[in-house]
């Protein structure tokens, strides 16, 4: 009986993956012999939600190249055509106009009514995407090729919204259970052939994409949650391109295979403000005081982040500049509070990050009571408030490409992904002022005071922000590099 790799220890994981055929092998129709090497990807988390877009599992269906949405960011982050080719504001309504021949790779048509389809199922969604936190959205069709999108108050950020791949837009056939099931049904150059549950997912090339051919036939994902074993598949030639290569292991690849780039990521730690030990400002400022973020980035990380001076770090350059001091809370006296500290094993760095934390902790005056799990079997606990404190690494500016609907999200009274159990008047206030102010410097100014009213409370102690470290081996061609982790394998990547 086959045991599946990432049940097993680290060394173990590597034999299974070295000597168990079918790991990392080509399972799609196309071989290297019918059109090119098949691509073969290890990526770090398995799916959570079935591959669901209405989940995080649509950022593996937007890096795999099978489905879109009606706008891209481009590295400044603003909008660009996707599968629409433009559109126009009036007051709270957005007119897109779609692109002519697209199909979906069931062979039916794009047109306004797929669009709204879409759009609507992940407005009425529960819980909603994150990038529609706070957010009322309508979709109507106007004619075949155009689509009216329209928000209960005014936003600025619209199209960058319908950028997120939560948002991608999915042949009919998707829709008809109660989960959305993305097999077949995407519009992008890889269509998504098989989902082997946690284990792996099998992409062929589409050859009716409408932006031309994909240089690869082929993707062969395997999902493998140890750190190591994915390093080692690289090192071994089992893997062409490994997402999110550990510290701990980067300096045992070749520095030819690395690449390393500074990420929107925040590895931060939550507080929980409604109950318990961290309900006391003087006690959360006790918290913030008593971590020692340089020693984290020296020890863990080998020097291979940068100690946060806020929730922002160097992927978003202006943050630094705009930023002031904040004025906190004076720190009280821990007296040897029992406090639980939780964090997740997907991310390798993150138990040794809790670990230092831990100790960190009990030497103020706190006794830490250490919980560490994979994330699917601690998420819900997580967000039910059911920690004192939380490790999080943290990607903020992930959905739209603008760090608003991130903050909102974290730290807003309505947000869905409030770890922090936060419920604060002044952050509300600053929160609605971002979202709500009008794309350039102005909204970069009010992002940053939303980000100063969080920090005042000590809801969220920022520690350091990662860089993310991918493998390539050496015959890849054109795999991205993308910070905010929406692209891997694009039309021109290939194994030569």
């Amino acid at each position: 009986m086959r045991v599946p790799a990432r049940l097993l220890p680290a060394t173990a994981a590597v034999a299974a993956c070295a000597l168990l055929t079918g790991c990392f092998s080509s399972t799609g129709a196309d071989t290297a012999g019918s059109g090119g090497a098949r691509i073969r990807v290890a990526m770090m988390q398995p799916p959570r939600s079935g591959l669901s877009p209405l989940s995080d599992d649509a950022f593996k269906l937007s890096r795999w190249s099978t489905a879109e949405t009606l706008v891209k960011l481009d590295a400044d982050g603003d909008a660009v055509p996707a599968l629409a080719t433009g559109w126009e504001r009036h007051g709270r309504s957005w007119t897109f106009t779609l692109r002519d021949g697209v199909t979906f790779h069931d062979g039916t048509e794009l047109d306004a009514q797929a669009v709204v389809r879409s759009l609507t199922r992940a407005a009425g969604a529960s819980p909603k995407p994150r990038i529609l936190d706070g957010v009322q959205l309508t979709a109507k069709a106007r004619g075949t090729g155009t689509v009216v999108v329209t928000t209960a108050d005014e936003d600025p950020l619209v199209p960058q919204r319908l950028s997120s791949p939560q948002l991608s837009v999915l042949a009919a056939k998707a829709y008809r259970g109660k989960t959305v099931d993305p097999v077949g049904a995407g519009t992008g150059p890889f269509e998504l052939k098989k989902v082997n549950g946690t284990s792996s997912a099998v992409l062929d090339r589409y050859d009716g994409y409408w932006g031309g051919r994909a240089e690869a036939p082929g993707i062969d994902v395997t999902f493998v949650p140890d750190g190591t074993a994915r390093a080692a598949a690289l090192r071994s030639g089992e893997a062409d391109i490994v997402e999110a290569v550990p510290v701990s292991q980067a300096a045992l690849l070749d520095e030819d295979l690395v690449t390393e780039v500074p990420m929107p990521r925040t590895n931060t730690l939550y507080l929980n403000t409604a109950r318990g030990a961290f309900k006391d400002p003087a006690l959360r400022a006790a918290a913030r005081e008593a971590i020692d973020a340089q020693s984290i980035v020296d020890g863990v990380y080998e020097g291979r982040a940068d100690v946060a001076e806020g929730l922002l770090g160097p992927a978003l350059p202006w943050a630094a500049g705009l930023r002031a001091p904040v004025r906190r809370a004076a720190a009280g006296d821990p007296a040897g509070r029992t406090i639980t500290l939780g964090t997740f094993t997907d991310r390798a760095e993150l138990p040794e990050v809790a670990a230092a934390l831990q100790q960190q902790l009990q030497r103020a005056g706190f006794t830490v009571k250490l919980v560490v799990r994979e994330y699917a079997a601690i998420e819900s606990d997580a967000l039910a408030g059911e920690f004192d404190a939380f490790v999080l690494s943290r990607a903020t500016v992930l959905d739209s490409g603008d760090p608003a609907a991130y903050l909102y999200s974290d730290f807003a009274s309505e947000g869905s992904f409030n770890l922090s159990q936060l419920s604060d008047p002044a952050v509300d206030k600053a929160l609605a002022a971002a979202s709500g102010t009008a794309t350039g410097d102005a909204r970069r100014k009010a992002v940053i005071a939303a980000e100063a009213a969080v920090l005042a409370t000590d809801a969220a102690v920022p520690m350091l922000h990662e860089r993310v470290i991918q493998g390539d081996a050496a015959g890849v061609v054109g795999a991205a590099h993308d910070p905010r982790e929406r692209e891997l394998v694009t039309l021109g990547t290939h194994v030569e």
